[in-house]
C-alpha cells in the first residue's frame, strides 16, 4: 500500500491510497458530522445577531456602499469564528505532538496565544507520566470504508484498587487511543470518533506501512482549554461503534444512495401552449 493523503470530495475531506488512487473514503469527522445539532442554527443566528447589534454604524455604512457584502459579512460570524478556533487547535496539537516526542517547540510554540495550552500540555505530562507509542498515524478500515487520522496512542498505568493514574508506573498499564481537544467543551462525540479509530482495520504510518490495529484498554480524551485541563476517560466499545456505523450509512445515504432515488418524470402538467404569433414574437 501507498502513502495515504487527503482530498476534497464535494466539500468533504476524504482519504485516499496513492497506489489505488480509484477508492477515497470519507473522514471519520465528516462521517461524525452527520449527527443532527439543532443547537447550530440559533448559535449561528445569535453570532450573526450580536455581530450586527455590535457593529451596526460601520454595518449601516457598509450596507451603504455594498449591501451584499455586508450580508455575507454577517452571515459568516460564525464561520470566522469556528475557524479561529479550529486554527488555534491546529496550532496546538503540533506543539503537543512536539512536546510528547521530546522535541523543542515551534517557534509558534512561544506566541503569547499558545502559552496556556503549552503550560497545561506540561502539567498533563508531569501528572500522568504517559508513554507515547504513535501520533497522527491513519486509522483505515476496508471494511466499513472509512478512514482518519488519530492524534496519539499511549500507555498509562493505573492502580487496579483505586482506579487512580500511577505517575510512578507502579500500577497496571493501559493502552488508551486519545483525542486532543481545545474546544469550549469535551462533548460526546468523541466517543464516537474513537470507537470508530480503534475498530478499524488497521493502522497506516507515515510511509504507507500497514499494522495491526492492537486492542485498547479504553479511550481518553485531554481537553485543554486557556483556563483548564482535565483527562477524562471515553468509552470507545462495540456499542459505541455500532452507532458510529448508522452514522457511515446516513453519510452513504445523503452522498451517494439519495441522489439515486429519485427518476426522471413519466407524467406530470401539460406543457404551456404557446400561440404562433407568440412563437413569431420571441
Amino acid at each position: 500500500m501507498g502513502k495515504v493523503r487527503t482530498r476534497e470530495i464535494r466539500q468533504t475531506r476524504h482519504y485516499f491510497d496513492t497506489e489505488r488512487t480509484e477508492i477515497a473514503y470519507p473522514g471519520v469527522t465528516s462521517i461524525c458530522g452527520m449527527i443532527a445539532k439543532p443547537f447550530l442554527a440559533p448559535w449561528s443566528a445569535g453570532m450573526a445577531a450580536d455581530l450586527a447589534i455590535d457593529s451596526f454604524p460601520f454595518l449601516q455604512q457598509m450596507a451603504e456602499r455594498d449591501r451584499k457584502g455586508a450580508r455575507q459579512y454577517i452571515a459568516g460570524a460564525s464561520r470566522r469564528y469556528t475557524d479561529i478556533r479550529s486554527n488555534i487547535g491546529t496550532r496546538a496539537h503540533t506543539q503537543f505532538e512536539l512536546m510528547a516526542r521530546g522535541l523543542p517547540l515551534s517557534d509558534d510554540g512561544y506566541h503569547p496565544d499558545m502559552a496556556p495550552y503549552v503550560a497545561a500540555y506540561r502539567e498533563f505530562l508531569a501528572q500522568v507520566n504517559p508513554e507515547f507509542i504513535r501520533h497522527e498515524d491513519i486509522a483505515w478500515s476496508d471494511t466499513h470504508e472509512y478512514a482518519g487520522s488519530f492524534d496519539v496512542m499511549m500507555r498509562v498505568w493505573v492502580d487496579e484498587k483505586t482506579k487512580k493514574l500511577t505517575p510512578d508506573r507502579s500500577g497496571t498499564p493501559q493502552l488508551l487511543l486519545v483525542d486532543y481537544k481545545t474546544s469550549k467543551n469535551a462533548y460526546p462525540d468523541v466517543a464516537l470518533q474513537l470507537s470508530a479509530y480503534a475498530h478499524a482495520d488497521c493502522i497506516i504510518d507515515t510511509e504507507g506501512e500497514r499494522h495491526p490495529m492492537p486492542e485498547f484498554d479504553g479511550g481518553a480524551v485531554l481537553w485543554i482549554t486557556p483556563d483548564k485541563w482535565e483527562f477524562k476517560p471515553v468509552e470507545i466499545g462495540p456499542h459505541v461503534f455500532a452507532h458510529f456505523l448508522h452514522l457511515r450509512e446516513d453519510f452513504r445515504w445523503d452522498r451517494e444512495v439519495s441522489k439515486t432515488v429519485l427518476g426522471k418524470p413519466v407524467a406530470g402538467s401539460a406543457a404551456k401552449f404557446v400561440s404562433g404569433s407568440e412563437r413569431r414574437a420571441k
